[in-house]
């Protein structure tokens, strides 16, 4: 018991002052699986616990002690080679609220009153083999606004992926719903089809809007889900689930601004001291930390969780938001204190461009991003502390990497003047995407900081429609910052096959085929 004490005689001055009581219990090896300690069952030791500031960890026995104020979360964060205990709705149970006053009177309700703090909150664990080679599903934005669009998340996304158990477990990267926070039973009802423990971030959606503080904004999602900040491990690697929004924002006192509170940093820091260097560190968040604004994100809060990763070398952060597809690179310019740059994944999303275009024969809106970016989801492939993914387009086969777009038949005239491009979905703009004409020699492509020209053919279907369209309009377009081009060269009049073919930051080769027809078209 001496190392817990020792730890919580670190907590802070000022949180010591204002915890009331003490938490405490065991975190055990559930063999029978009935979520209750039994005789028979074992403590685990060595397993960290947190009321969401402070970290401490079990003793010998399993046991552990964390300070506890009006409004805590308490958490066990799940080792390797152990699974939680799961629902019916497969959602994971890891932690117990304590808010014996409950939440605040909002629009959405968050917590009723919790009453006394029990004798002891104990833990089920189950001791499972966990492989360090592993993947999970990675789903940003299903952002439902209505049960329609609920519907939709459940047809296009859910009931389309064949192989759900292709992954150990998944994460949606916040903005689980749009606005109406009614919504998140639904959603729970919905993700709980893929049969997986589920890993859900809170995003800007998924807010109370009618507080003016910024720590009652989650709570109609504690409700429903738990913790905003909390972690957990699996294999060789260690995911930190971040709640990176600040509501209201404290520049404007209106809307939000992303960035960190010093209680989550304190968290994170408290979290890592306990876990090996040598672990890949994965963080999972709604709003990139990558921006031109200092008014979108506070950059001195990014600094100070890469101050905290500083001595993690093997690193990877996964956001969403955004509803288009990126790769973002932060070096010692951007604050990053390592040589090797930190990578975050800004995810496409479930829902696309907000579930707009046309409808496709199962009447769903295909719903293509404004980057050119089909709407999907990444697997996230974990091998010991490395790292790769794939995006996979629903309804398509996973080879699905690169949409072509051009004329099909062209004037051998003006065949100089027709350009072809290749929209290559998870690349970055250093990555070489090459072409061939009829197995001809292979040239490189050139990237291009252009609006990707099919999307903008989906919004002129809209546009320029001279009889009503079904389907909610796309947004405009945006740069997309995986858009290569070619200019056709001179060409005889005949068929050609362009090839093209694209290797990504991982050495892995993706190709796409297109056929033109050039025409002598003579008046």
């Amino acid at each position: 018991m001496k190392n817990i004490f020792a730890v919580a005689a670190a907590m802070s001055l000022s949180y010591y002052a204002s915890a009331q009581e003490i938490a405490k219990g065991i975190v055990f090896n559930d063999i029978n699986k009935n979520g209750v300690l039994d005789r028979n069952e074992m403590g685990i030791p060595h397993v960290s616990v947190s009321n969401g500031i402070d970290v401490v960890q079990t003793d010998a026995k399993g046991r552990y002690k964390l300070a506890v104020a009006k409004d805590n979360i308490i958490f066990v964060i799940k080792p390797s080679n152990f699974g939680l205990q799961l629902n019916k709705s497969h959602e994971p149970q890891f932690y117990y609220i304590h808010k014996p006053e409950g939440s605040p009177n909002l629009k959405y309700s968050g917590v009723s009153p919790t009453g006394k703090l029990p004798k002891e909150i104990n833990f089920a664990l189950t001791a499972q083999p966990e492989a360090k080679e592993f993947s999970a599903f990675v789903f940003g934005d299903p952002q439902a606004y209505n049960m329609a669009e609920m519907d939709y998340f459940k047809r296009g996304i859910i009931d389309r992926i064949a192989n759900k158990k292709e992954a150990a477990f998944g994460i949606s990267l916040g903005d689980l719903v749009g606005d109406d926070l009614s919504l998140h039973p639904a959603y729970k009802s919905t993700i709980s089809l893929m049969g997986l423990p589920w890993f859900n971030v809170i995003g800007n959606h998924d807010l109370n809007y009618d507080t003016k503080e910024d720590r009652y904004s989650d709570e109609a999602f504690e409700a429903s889900f738990g913790p905003a900040t909390y972690s957990f491990n699996y294999g060789n690697a260690h995911f930190l689930i971040i709640d990176n929004i600040i509501y209201p924002n404290p520049d404007t006192g209106k809307g939000y601004k992303g960035g960190l509170r010093q209680d989550q940093l304190d968290f994170i820091a408290n979290d890592l001291k306990f876990v090996p260097k040598d672990k890949l560190i994965v963080l999972a968040f709604h709003i990139p930390l990558e921006h031109d604004n200092p008014a979108v994100f506070r950059t001195a809060d990014r600094d100070r969780l890469f101050d905290i990763l500083s001595e993690y070398p093997h690193t990877l952060s996964l956001s969403a938001h955004t509803h288009y597809q990126q790769h973002n690179f932060f070096g010692n310019k951007e604050g990053w204190k390592q040589e090797k740059p930190h990578h975050e994944y800004n995810v496409g999303t479930t829902s696309g461009d907000w579930y707009s275009g046309e409808y496709d024969a199962d009447g769903i809106p295909q719903s293509t991003m404004r980057d050119g970016t089909p709407k999907g989801y990444a697997m996230l492939h974990v091998k010991d502390n490395q790292y790769s993914f794939d995006y996979k387009v629903v309804g398509k086969e996973s080879s699905y990497q690169i949409a072509l777009s051009g004329a099909s038949v062209v004037d051998q005239k003006y065949v100089q003047r027709y350009p072809i491009y290749a929209n290559f979905f998870i690349g970055k703009s250093d990555d070489q995407v090459q072409y061939r004409i009829n197995d001809g020699e292979w040239k490189d492509m050139k990237h291009v900081k252009e609006v990707d020209p099919s999307f903008d053919d989906s919004v002129n279907q809209f546009d320029l429609a001279i009889s009503y369209k079904e389907g909610r309009r796309p947004s405009d377009g945006t740069v997309s910052p995986h858009l290569w081009k070619l200019k056709l060269p001179k060409l005889n009049a005949g068929n050609y096959k362009i090839e093209v073919k694209a290797t990504d930051m991982f050495n892995r080769i993706h190709t796409a085929v297109k056929e033109i027809q050039v025409v002598n078209h003579v008046k």
